[in-house]
C-alpha cells in the first residue's frame, strides 16, 4: 500500500470517562478503587479526560507501534498524587489502581474506534522482587519507558491500521525478492 492510499484516522473529541467506567462490565469490578478515598482515581480520570492525551495514545499505536498507554505513561506517572500512591501503598492496592488504568485506556480506545489485539506491549523491565513482597514501592521497573507500569494492552483500529507494520513490510520484501 503506498503512502497516498494509507488511511489516516480523523481527529476525535475527548472521550469522557467516569460514567462509561462505572457502567462498563469490567469497570464495575473496580468499585474498591472508585470508593477508596486514598486512591487517586479521580486524578486518573481527570488525567485521561483530555483530547490531547487521548490523541497521543492513538499516535503511540499508529505511528510508534507501541501500546496506547506508552503515549502518556510518563506524564501519568509524573502526576504527584499518582506517583505518591504507587510508591507508598500496599502492592495489592497499587496493582488494582494500575489495572483500573488499563480499563480506562480500553474504554477510551474502544470509543475512539479501536479494538484490543489480545497482545501486551512492554513498558518496562521489572526490578527483581521476591514474589509476594508486600513492601510499598517494591514493584517498579529498572529500565524501559515506565517506572510503575510493566505491560499494557495493544490496540488496532476497527477499520484497519493506516500503516503496515515493519514486520509485514519485511515479509513482503523478502517474498518479492525471492529470499
Amino acid at each position: 500500500m503506498s503512502l497516498s492510499t494509507e488511511r489516516v484516522p480523523q481527529m476525535r473529541h475527548a472521550v469522557r470517562i467516569r460514567k462509561e467506567f462505572t457502567e462498563d462490565r469490567q469497570g464495575r469490578t473496580f468499585a474498591d478503587v472508585l470508593d477508596d478515598p486514598e486512591q487517586p482515581f479521580d486524578d486518573v480520570l481527570a488525567f485521561f479526560d483530555d483530547a490531547e492525551r487521548q490523541r497521543r495514545m492513538e499516535d503511540a499505536e499508529t505511528h510508534h507501534d507501541r501500546a496506547a498507554l506508552s503515549g502518556v505513561v510518563r506524564e501519568l506517572e509524573a502526576h504527584p498524587a499518582i506517583d505518591q500512591f504507587l510508591g507508598s501503598k500496599d502492592p495489592r492496592r497499587t496493582k488494582r489502581l494500575r489495572q483500573a488504568v488499563g480499563v480506562v485506556v480500553r474504554i477510551i480506545m474502544e470509543q475512539r474506534g479501536w479494538k484490543k489485539t489480545g497482545r501486551k506491549g512492554s513498558l518496562g523491565v521489572r526490578a527483581n522482587v521476591v514474589r509476594g513482597t508486600k513492601t510499598p514501592g517494591a514493584y517498579h521497573n529498572t529500565g524501559g519507558l515506565a517506572f510503575w507500569f510493566l505491560r499494557a494492552e495493544r490496540y488496532e483500529r476497527i477499520d484497519g491500521m493506516p500503516f503496515r507494520s515493519v514486520k509485514e513490510r519485511a515479509e513482503e520484501s523478502e517474498r518479492l525478492s525471492g529470499d
